[in-house]
């Protein structure tokens, strides 16, 4: 099952619709905030009580060269894990490289539907 994906310009309203998904019976576990910027995206995760796709303090530490290309790598490379193609990773993540945020809730089909 492809998981699902929204990107949204605005936090407020990805916070109003994991509270709707919530509402609906969807387990946090399932719904997860990415974005570029790693500030944002944990407050957004706390606002919205959802989770973030972890990536590992090393992973930061060891990136003292070109940090951005490097985030760009580590975020396709989640996304591909959670079941993205390569071409849909690419694409997402430059979109997050231009400031938008992605919601995306795994293991449930209704989603679509809660969200309108």
């Amino acid at each position: 099952m492809m998981p699902f994906i929204r990107e949204y310009s605005n936090d407020e309203q990805l916070v109003s619709d994991v509270k709707k998904l919530k509402d609906n019976g969807v387990s946090s576990e399932n719904v997860y905030v990415l974005s570029h910027d790693d500030d944002r995206t944990k407050r957004i995760a706390n606002n919205a009580e959802a989770n973030t796709i972890g990536f590992s303090e090393q992973d930061f530490k060891s990136a003292v060269g070109n940090m951005f290309a490097k985030k760009g790598d580590e975020l396709r490379s989640k996304l591909e894990e959670i079941g993205f193609s390569e071409a849909e990773a690419e694409n997402y993540e430059e979109d997050m490289d231009e400031g938008k945020v992605l919601l995306i809730v795994t293991g449930d089909d209704d989603v679509t539907s809660y969200l309108g």
